[in-house]
């Protein structure tokens, strides 16, 4: 069995080839059933532990996410970790563990771009990344496969952390500024990709202009809120998978607010994958992604890693 630690598990995912590995998943068979999860007995009263199996024909996944929300206080620690375990599906032989918080963070700022490529403009340039943590920093690497961002604006509650990004943005190529005025920074982009952990919309139906397109990453528990339930009112709204319906504060309050209808929901991220729909149709089209991820976007991911490493 392989071991890939973190700077390997990163080496095997580039993003060209993520995308367009997540991209045939979507396309190919595969399975995955309901995440588990399972409250702790531990000194740490909030531990949980979170299990997302899936499986094709040739490989089987399974990633364990621990959360010890009270790490920070009580070990001056991160309150996750995650790992990826990668079985062969013919004989269940152990192949590979590798890190599945990298896993994590790549593949969904991935799935992103990959929604971004059927649903942005294709002349998109200006890109503003609302959050400022782990999956944040991924973005704008991941956008930059997909379109030719020439433009990022960083926008973060923390304004410390905003500027830290925009620097390591900067030193890596990216004409990057951090900014302190959402509103303004919202209706100059042509992308506007949130990653937070927001439970009060941040992003308002009023500041959104024609033609752009809006990506909501946080928000994968019913009490938290990227947008207001206006957004979805007038818009093309568009979702990783079904789960979202489920999972997403984002859409659940604009259906209970009245401004959404499951039906109105043009398709996921399979249908766009498969041509089932075109995704975005005309230029000043306002759409919006909502995604709160998928073990089959880890399970792509994690064979990347593991075939580019026996290679």
């Amino acid at each position: 069995m392989k071991i890939f630690n973190s700077a390997e598990t990163i080496s095997g995912l580039p993003y060209k080839e993520l995308i367009e590995a997540i991209k045939q998943m979507f396309i190919e068979e595969y399975t995955i059933p309901l995440r588990h999860i399972h409250t702790l007995d531990s000194r740490d009263s909030d531990a949980s532990l979170l299990i997302m199996p899936a499986w094709q024909t040739d490989y089987l996944g399974i990633k364990h996410v621990l959360i010890y929300p009270n790490n920070a206080q009580r070990h001056q620690k991160q309150g996750l970790y995650s790992t990826y375990n990668l079985y062969d599906n013919d004989s269940g032989e152990p192949l590979a563990i590798m890190d599945g918080n990298v896993i994590t963070c790549r593949r969904t700022a991935a799935a992103s771009a990959l929604a971004a490529d059927y649903l942005a403009r294709p002349d998109a340039t200006k890109l503003l990344i609302v959050g400022a943590g782990n999956v944040a920093s991924e973005l704008a690497y991941a956008y930059a496969a997909i379109r030719n961002i020439q433009e990022i604006q960083v926008w973060n509650p923390t304004l410390e952390r905003a500027e830290a990004l925009a620097q390591r943005l900067v030193s890596d190529g990216f004409e990057a500024s951090a900014v302190t005025d959402l509103e303004q920074a919202v209706k100059n982009n042509h992308i506007i990709s949130c990653a937070t952990l927001s439970t009060e919309p941040l992003i308002l139906h009023s500041w959104i202009q024609p033609g752009t397109h809006i990506d909501l990453i946080g928000s994968f528990r019913p009490n938290m809120r990227e947008s207001d339930s206006e957004l979805f009112a007038d818009s093309s709204v568009f979702i990783d998978t079904s789960e979202a319906l489920i999972k997403s504060g984002d859409l659940l309050e604009a259906i209970k607010d009245g401004k959404l209808n499951e039906n109105d929901i043009l398709a996921d991220l399979s249908d766009l994958c498969n041509q089932r729909h075109p995704g975005r149709k005309n230029q000043k089209e306002i759409t919006v992604f909502k995604a709160v991820g998928s073990a089959g976007e880890d399970l792509a991911a994690a064979i990347l890693v593991y075939e580019k490493g026996i290679k």
